[in-house]
């Protein structure tokens, strides 16, 4: 792939628009389709919505895997980033829903647990169809995204509606019948009683994304926008998405370019199990601070090894050695993802809305993670050739913002039930000002309509 930039040094050498396009189309659909799923996902059930994700993702696939041109190739991309967002919507609420508030943690985190093992299944492919002769691998590695999206679809039909869908949509009896299968037990009345009264409060809601901005739910409006956005802006996309053009632009070769992205993606999947055993006993904020404080490292290392060996100019190589510390920070710095940001940044949002805006508050942790997504997928090999190794200083500046907002702004989640999740914000030292406000305005006031009806309960 040429560059676009003109330059010739080792931070420009893959600077292509045509390559950025192709990655983060995706990404802006799944940008247009949240917001649709949103709709889909409370009218017609979180199965259905992941049933139709399924279906446009196959399709995306198989044209992906048949595409004559780069048109063909990118309108794949699209019908992709459509399934995605519509994935990104209703399986982290399903898993929410569906999950006891003590292992809520661990179950949700296994949506990140098959992203990561499907990056590295990605990337394995890919370090096979790299060998394949004729031309023709790189339809395989597409092709081959028909898989998943086929198991997503069928898996579909055979899971369970999840009982808060169930109450929305008027199957009360349906879902207290749901509500004592997926729990195993007989006696679930005072459970039930949590999830029809949110439901009752939810429906006198009729414009989610309008009482979404009460005071009442700023907390939960904040928290959606900010932690997508400095998920992104970890920097951890670029990294995974490019990691093969990354490691040879750092001095690597083809065949070992890829091989580190392999490294990476098993680095990505053992991390992420860390957090699956230890997200419901530590709790959230501990795993965040954590790897807010490791990943900050990683990113101010790998600044000043690439500023040391290649400059301002971009000249010089790696030797074995520092092109293996490279490698260690890379990974070290996936490894604090993929245990903190990585499986909490989905987690996090879709357990803290009430019933009645929680549709409204996925689409928009999945729509900022997805803007940003493309904004910075978009623009990261252009953002290496020209801010070179202080490219990595700038997401360490992030790193470092994002940590002290989980410090100062973040209440604990661990263990506390969907229904009940008020009660952290009215205590919160920050957010209960904002809970209060809303709660002595209706008191003075009385109230009808959505704002008083809405409060979670």
């Amino acid at each position: 792939m040429n560059n676009d930039s003109g330059e010739q040094n080792e931070y420009c050498k893959f600077d292509s628009q045509l390559l950025t396009l192709f990655t983060s189309s995706l990404y802006l659909a799944a940008l247009v389709a949240c917001f649709f799923a949103s709709v889909v996902t409370r009218t017609f059930g979180r199965k259905f919505s992941m049933f139709f994700g399924g279906i446009v993702f196959l399709i995306g696939a198989i044209l992906n895997g048949i595409a004559g041109n780069i048109v063909m190739l990118i309108l794949g991309r699209i019908l992709l980033g459509v399934g995605v967002g519509f994935a990104n919507q209703s399986v982290p609420v399903y898993l929410s829903e569906m999950a006891p508030a003590k292992i809520r943690g661990a179950l949700n985190i296994g949506f990140q647990m098959a992203i990561t093992i499907g990056i590295l299944i990605a990337n394995l492919v890919n370090y096979w169809t790299n060998s394949i002769k004729g031309g023709y691998g790189w339809r395989i590695s597409l092709g081959l995204a028909a898989v998943p999206a086929l198991l997503m679809t069928v898996g579909s039909v055979f899971l369970p509606e999840t009982p808060n869908s169930l109450l929305e949509r008027g199957h009360t009896e349906k879902a207290k019948q749901m509500l004592r299968k997926i729990r195993g037990i007989d006696h679930v009345d005072e459970e039930f009683q949590d999830l029809f009264d949110a439901s009752e409060a939810a429906k006198q809601v009729e414009h989610p994304w309008r009482n979404i901005t009460n005071p009442r739910y700023r907390p939960q409006l904040v928290i959606s926008f900010l932690i997508p956005f400095f998920q992104q802006f970890t920097g951890i996309n670029v990294i995974m998405f490019y990691a093969p053009v990354l490691f040879k632009t750092l001095g690597f070769g083809s065949d070992a370019s890829l091989m580190s992205a392999v490294i990476t993606g098993v680095v990505n999947v053992l991390a992420t199990l860390v957090s699956v055993f230890c997200v419901d006993k530590f709790g959230r904020r501990i795993l965040f601070l954590e790897g807010g404080v490791q990943m900050f490292i990683c990113q101010i290392g790998t600044g000043i090894v690439l500023g040391l060996k290649f400059g301002v100019a971009g000249e010089g190589s790696l030797s074995k050695g520092w092109a293996d510390l490279v490698l260690f920070l890379i990974c070290a710095y996936v490894a604090a993802f993929a245990w903190s940001w990585g499986p909490l940044g989905w987690l996090v949002p879709s357990e803290i809305s009430p019933l009645e805006v929680r549709s409204a508050g996925q689409a928009i942790n999945v729509s900022v993670n997805m803007l940003f997504t493309f904004m910075i997928g978009q623009a990261f090999l252009s953002m290496l050739c020209h801010m070179k190794f202080g490219l990595f200083i700038f997401f360490a500046g992030f790193v470092f913002l994002m940590t002290l907002f989980i410090f100062f702004f973040l209440p604990e989640t661990k263990g506390v039930a969907i229904e009940e999740m008020h009660v952290i914000w009215e205590e919160h030292w920050f957010w209960k000002k904002y809970v209060q406000m809303e709660d002595t305005h209706n008191s003075g006031h009385g109230s009808s309509g959505a704002s008083t009806s809405a409060k979670p309960v």
